[in-house]
């Protein structure tokens, strides 16, 4: 079993975005008993608190219930727990850095590299723009399960379908 663990700022946008979308992905795979996925925060500013609205509203027109997440931070034994730790953006990383100095730093990866950029995923807090963060998501998803599929027989194509949600593949 694959464990992973998304990561933002205050987890109430992007990495519970992304917790959803990848655990939608892997269900329509036909592959969620590989993969343990959740999401945390690197701050302690929405500890506590549920998924922000506008993504909440997003998500359950996808048909994804995310009513039951709270907001939580990184710990030290999410370290040794989760495989793989995905973070949102070049800041989540030095938080990161900050909180844990001697981090594992093979576990710990931008969401965004899975498709071979090193651009971050946008925070929809600041731009508003939701759907946008969604795309960047799904592709990043895409490319993380690209990566840990196709030595399993998963085809990209259907990879990258079950990671475009509501849209024509």
């Amino acid at each position: 079993m694959k464990k992973i663990l998304f990561v933002c700022h205050g987890n109430i946008c992007r990495s519970p975005m992304a917790e959803f979308l990848c655990k939608e992905a892997v269900k329509h795979l036909g592959c969620k008993n590989k993969f343990e996925i959740a999401s945390a925060a690197v701050s302690q500013e929405e500890l506590g608190n549920g998924v922000y609205p506008p993504v909440r509203d997003l998500l359950n027109r996808l048909g994804i219930d995310c009513s039951e997440k709270k907001a939580r931070q990184i710990t030290s034994k999410d370290f040794d727990h989760y495989d793989l730790i995905i973070l949102m953006d070049s800041l989540n990383v030095e938080c990161l850095k900050a909180l844990f100095p001697e981090y594992p730093k093979d576990k710990v990866k931008l969401l965004l590299s899975y498709i071979n950029s090193n651009a971050d995923v946008d925070d929809p807090w600041y731009t508003r723009d939701f759907e946008r963060t969604q795309t960047e998501i799904s592709k990043g998803i895409a490319g993380l399960l690209t990566a840990l599929l196709t030595k399993e027989g998963f085809s990209r194509h259907k990879i990258e379908c079950s990671c475009n949600f509501g849209k024509k593949c």
